[in-house]
């Protein structure tokens, strides 16, 4: 049975830093795309950032590019997404997740994912 566990989440200032990480029980990690997602109040879920399988590369939303980072502790079975710079739009329910199979690339819309941890609540104070 596959879970995620994202923690990490809470209160930071604008223009600070947070670290979120999703723990993964069931597969490993390093054989299937991990992505993050985020979702607002009255907005929809939202792709933040997804590492592939295998060769590591990255894939990022316009909104946070240059600011996050997604990577990957094989030896932990985990991933993790470095927030820096965040703002008060960066505020949200930050969700990790997977797909079933692991043939699948990163892919931006929700539906691709099967497996989802509960999130974590981030929210940015200005």
């Amino acid at each position: 049975q596959v879970r995620l566990v994202e923690s990490g989440g809470g209160l930071v200032q604008a223009g600070g830093s947070l670290r979120l990480s999703c723990a993964v029980v069931g597969r490993t990690v390093r054989r299937y795309v991990m992505a993050w997602f985020r979702q607002a109040p009255g907005k929809k879920r939202e792709f933040v950032a997804g590492i592939a399988a295998g060769d590591d590369s990255t894939l990022y939303g316009d909104s946070v590019k240059g600011r996050f980072t997604i990577a990957r502790h094989s030896a932990e079975n985990d991933v993790y997404l470095q927030m820096n710079n965040v703002g008060p739009d960066d505020t949200a329910v930050y969700y990790c997740a997977s797909p079933e199979s692991s043939l699948e690339p990163i892919r931006i819309t929700r539906e691709s994912y099967q497996y989802w941890g509960q999130g974590t609540q981030v929210t940015v104070s200005s």
